[in-house]
């Protein structure tokens, strides 16, 4: 298709300017083309965030000979999510414990490393921001609530920015937010010299406000304002209860937290946001709630609204958008069409006009099931594109059930007791089957696309199983200061009423912990977060103190902390009762393997040009099904996104086995793979430096129970 279209540019005298899949402007026919460059200068490849590379070193011929070129250790713990980037020869990333570092991208030798400032348990970041101009040259990242600026050649703070290197990221949120949790694991959107910065938020009532907001790199000032709730006499605010927009009812968020795109040509950015919160549970918050859920489109210089579109309205299901829109360019009832393309958790793809706002394939309001929780009132249609189909399955029967699972009677007794209603099924107190789960479908690390307008996108076949019940946050016998009662308010929703946990959810039990951990260490986790955990700012000495006394067995647990997930506890008059959630809880069979038939895992190529799949494959395995019971190969959950070159190839990698596999990007045909030192739980970045091309992965672990690392590892040639 590539070289058609291209022959038929010829003719008219033009030829596009593509980069990495986008056409930014119309060049003549003895002019270069030029698709993507041969570094990875920003997060994803590039502003448009496809994940492309023009290189075709590495091909299908001799893939099989790659080999490790370098390996750097970091010499710190925890999950690694980073997508590095290389500018002029130099990769930049960031460690588990978000210190920001600069190699040589040749041989993997560090040329400098931050400073180690504050404790080593920041929330995990997905990668730095390059910003140049003349012989000013910065590196923008983000620890705790804070976003950095470090000069690029010696990793020193840039002390003209902001105060002394560094500015708040609450500083547009106003005076509610103050006291909250805001910090960033997504490098931000650099569009002049303007950086636009994703947040990540707590997801319950005590969330802040998600404005999107746009520093000025050179001073580190607030330059410019999005409210995504907004306020009277805006666009959008008669979509909330009055007065919404104070942040003083319980509700916030509406942030966007997975990062941007930007049309840097036209000067329009694009900002996925997530749900308002509480996430759950919307009672205080009816309304369609914009701009919470959707794509907006924005003037990169100003903020203002150029369009949006809401993906879900009233959101009661955590269905934030997982991942940056792919800008690409497709062909379209016979006309060649800048678009905008948006993956969803619930298994959608979107695709817009970049510049207009419409849509490329038809989109219908449908009915969908409503909520049986008192006070909710769920949103009755909800949007689905015709096209593509879904990447992901929506519908949960007895005839999905694992065919190879132990216990399927006692599965089936479970579906039987659940809501399980198809896409949108809101969550109930009986227990409601969530399908695609809470994670996705799609995943943070994003789809990549190719010139041609092939859409590559990995995608999770997980269920989940949830209940929404009354949850009391007071009792007249267990206080507000009491270590349990502050555990069941905070902790509870993922560690569980009874602190076992659920590891196959990446959420560790806590019994025990005395015999691991330290005082100290459990509460400078509840201080400063670390990798999914935020911290908890809302919390003041005594209650931290109680919190831990608790885990460490000081405070005796009362019955009633105990109970079974849904099950009401007797409740006092003088009780405030609010909803929540059971857990984050996958639907698993009784050996931790997903309750559903296989695929578990998929790697689908979709032509965006016509909205049909050229192939899908099974992605992942679980080798000790294979080598132990002879069972073929089902597939698995993946973190990262694919990478696709000039050469036909697909690099991807992000699940549990700890494999780095390349894929014949044509037909979906595994070329190659190899075993990791550690799982990569992040998107892959390929880059030439002295003619020679490497990919080089963020080896970390940790997620999914997998084991732990520490470095990056880049392949080459020999």
């Amino acid at each position: 298709m590539e070289h058609a279209f291209r022959k038929l540019l010829m003719k008219k005298k033009l030829v596009p300017l593509l980069f990495t899949g986008a056409i930014l402007s119309c060049k003549t026919e003895n002019e270069k083309i030029t698709y993507g460059t041969n570094e990875w200068r920003e997060y994803l490849g590039g502003p448009e965030r496809n994940h492309y590379s023009p290189l075709n070193q590495i091909n299908k011929e001799n893939v099989s000979q790659l080999k490790v070129a370098w390996e750097y250790h970091t010499k710190d713990s925890g999950q690694i999510q980073c997508n590095p980037i290389i500018v002029d020869g130099v990769l930049y990333a960031m460690t588990a414990t978000t210190r920001p570092f600069a190699l040589d991208a040749a041989t993997g030798k560090e040329i400098w490393k931050g400073d180690h400032e504050g404790p080593d348990s920041y929330s995990s970041s997905r990668g730095v921001a390059y910003w140049e101009k003349g012989d000013d040259r910065r590196i923008l990242f983000t620890r705790g609530p804070w976003l950095y600026a470090v000069d690029a050649r010696t990793g020193k703070p840039v002390a003209s920015f902001g105060e002394n290197g560094r500015t708040s990221l609450k500083s547009g949120l106003g005076e509610t937010s103050a006291d909250k949790m805001v910090m960033s694991n997504t490098p931000g959107t650099v569009f002049e010299d303007l950086i636009v910065m994703p947040m990540r938020l707590s997801e319950g009532s005590d969330a802040a406000l998600g404005h999107i907001q746009a520093f000025n790199i050179v001073t580190g000032k607030l330059a410019w304002v999005f409210k995504t709730i907004p306020g009277p006499g805006e666009f959008g605010y008669d979509t909330w209860p009055p007065d919404t927009y104070k942040n003083t009812s319980g509700v916030g968020a509406a942030n966007n937290w997975s990062g941007m795109s930007v049309d840097k040509q036209r000067g329009i950015l694009f900002v996925p946001t997530g749900s308002a919160a509480d996430d759950f549970y919307g009672a205080n918050r009816y309304g369609a709630n914009l701009f919470a859920n959707c794509l907006l489109a924005l003037d990169a210089r100003t903020g203002k609204r150029i369009w949006h579109f809401q993906f879900v309205h009233h959101d009661i299901l955590d269905r934030d958008c997982p991942a940056p829109p792919n800008l690409i360019t497709v062909k379209h009832n016979g006309k060649v069409i800048d678009a905008v393309a948006q993956t969803t958790k619930q298994g959608f793809v979107f695709l817009f006009n970049r510049e207009t706002g419409e849509p490329l394939f038809p989109i219908t309001e449908k009915p969908v099931p409503a909520s049986d929780v008192p006070g909710e009132r769920a949103w009755p249609t909800q949007p689905f594109p015709e096209k593509p189909a879904p990447y992901a399955r929506q519908f949960f029967t007895k005839d999905d059930i694992n065919p190879y699972a132990e216990n399927k009677d006692e599965l089936s007794r479970q579906l039987d007791s659940s809501r399980s209603e198809g896409p949108f099924t809101p969550l109930s107190e009986k227990g409601t089957i969530i399908y695609p789960g809470l994670d996705g479908g799609a995943e943070w690390g994003g789809a990549a696309a190719d010139p041609d307008g092939i859409l590559y996108v990995n995608s999770n076949e997980m269920a989940w199983r949830i209940m929404l019940g009354p949850a009391n946050t007071k009792d007249q016998h267990i206080s507000m200061t009491s270590g349990q009662s502050l555990y069941a308010t905070n902790c509870a929703t993922c560690h569980g009423t009874q602190r076992r946990g659920n590891p196959a959810s990446g959420y560790p039990s806590l019994l025990n912990i005395s015999g691991s951990r330290s005082r100290d260490f459990v509460r400078n986790i509840m201080e400063n977060g670390k990798g999914m955990m935020p911290s908890f700012p809302k919390l003041n000495e005594e209650q931290k103190d109680a919190i831990v006394g608790f885990l460490f067995g000081d405070e005796k647990q009362e019955p009633g902390l105990a109970k079974e997930p849904g099950k009401k506890r007797s409740e006092k008059k003088d009780s405030v009762v609010r909803y929540s959630i059971s857990g984050y809880i996958k639907f698993l069979d009784k050996d931790g393997y997903p309750a559903m038939r296989p695929p578990w895992g998929t790697l689908n190529a979709i032509d965006m040009n016509t909205g049909e799949y050229l192939w899908t494959v099974t992605y992942g395995e679980y080798p000790e099904l294979q080598q132990a019971k002879g069972i073929p190969q089902t597939g698995s959950e993946s973190y990262g996104g694919p990478v696709v070159t000039a050469s036909g190839l697909l690099f991807i990698s992000g699940t549990k086995d700890a494999f780095f596999r390349v894929y014949d990007k044509k037909d979906g045909k595994l070329l190659w793979k190899t075993q990791l030192p550690a799982a990569n739980f992040a998107t892959p970045s390929t880059y030439e430096v002295n003619g020679r091309q490497y990919v080089v992965l963020a080896c970390g672990g940790t997620k999914l129970g997998a084991k732990g690392g520490d470095s990056y590892v880049a392949f080459a040639l020999p």
